[in-house]
């Protein structure tokens, strides 16, 4: 328990902020006491980033990831030719490295060769490809590794879930099903237990449409779909509460009640999540055999390259992605079968 976790960076969007919150995290040399970050990239792009921002962090180029050195951002060159920076601007060599970094990353974390992935900012356009076509992290990482992905913002005072992420509002609530809705307040019930240390959770619901539909004056999805779930959930001895309206559930602090929050789509549960904790909140792929986690905000291309990038939010990625390793290996241990069965005489 007391290893020091080996956490991976992909570089995300080179013209936005990731590479320099990366940078700033670990310029501060007590970071290094807490794991050992590798950064897939390229040298030249993360020396020039050092010089242009006046920073010091310590870095290192290793060939392979069996020769990571301590107290140092190691850096596996994914590619070697130079990188074109143009800071702010969305450009098809920053997606296509930006892929490049993840695949290499993803494909570490497959072979047990890091402990966790910490992904830097994408934008979701100019990743797009013949090669990738997924809307997003956590899309890619579902397919690669084994789970239930789903994306769970999370913080020391909030947790939000999500029934449907990247799904346009005209398809939500043809794409929330029974199964799906059972799937994700699984997935949330484990991983609260798994990853956060959280005996008994306790889960809210938010419901699909206005008022959780005002009975079926507004919709019946509340009523049909979502509610019948909750309570065959619940019965089984998951506490899961709900539907509960969204408009006033966050601002009459109803959320502190509970361990974490299930919203129906993306807005619904990001808007409230970042409001209240913006800077301090991550990204967290809940459900996967592997642990990655990820800032709460995206490329910021309007200060890239101005050495202003807050890397509050990176910080705390690193820190959960630490804690989690940490923790799901404790489950593990507390979890196994200690008593085992006596051979009959």
């Amino acid at each position: 328990m007391d290893k020091k976790i080996v956490v991976g960076i992909s570089i995300g969007d080179l013209n936005g902020i990731g590479a320099e919150i990366m940078l700033k995290t670990f310029a501060d040399p007590r970071m290094f006491d807490f794991c050992t970050p590798v950064v897939f990239a390229s040298q030249k792009a993360i020396q020039f980033l050092k010089k242009h921002l006046n920073l010091t962090t310590q870095t290192q180029r290793v060939e392979s990831l069996d020769k990571l050195v301590d107290k140092k951002l190691n850096i596996i060159n994914v590619w070697n030719d130079p990188f074109n920076f143009d800071f702010g601007k969305e450009t098809k060599k920053a997606g296509e490295y930006a892929i490049a970094s993840l695949k290499s990353a993803t494909e570490a974390l497959k072979e047990k060769k890091i402990d966790a992935l910490l992904t830097a900012p994408i934008n979701k356009a100019n990743i797009q490809s013949e090669d990738f076509s997924f809307p997003g992290h956590t899309d890619f990482l579902a397919k690669e590794l084994q789970g239930n992905a789903l994306m769970f913002m999370v913080s020391d005072e909030l947790k939000v879930g999500l029934l449907t992420d990247h799904v346009a509002v005209k398809d939500v609530a043809s794409v929330i099903t029974p199964e799906l809705i059972k799937e994700k307040i699984t997935t949330i019930n484990d991983s609260l237990k798994k990853d956060f240390r959280i005996r008994k959770p306790k889960i809210a619901v938010l419901g699909i449409n206005p008022h959780s539909g005002d009975n079926g004056v507004i919709g019946k999805e509340d009523d049909e779909v979502l509610k019948p779930v909750i309570e065959k959930l619940y019965n089984n001895k998951v506490m899961v509460f709900g539907p509960y309206a969204a408009d006033s559930f966050f601002g009459s602090n109803s959320y502190k009640k509970f361990d974490a929050v299930i919203a129906s789509y993306h807005d619904q549960g990001l808007i409230p999540f970042k409001t209240l904790t913006f800077g301090n909140g991550v990204n967290y792929t809940a459900g996967l055999s592997e642990v990655r986690t990820s800032p709460d905000h995206g490329t910021a291309y309007e200060i890239a390259g101005k050495g202003v990038a807050d890397a509050s939010s990176f910080i705390e990625a690193m820190f959960t992605a630490i804690n989690i390793v940490k923790n799901r290996e404790e489950y593990a241990t507390l979890t196994q079968n200690v008593l085992k069965k006596r051979k009959k005489i």
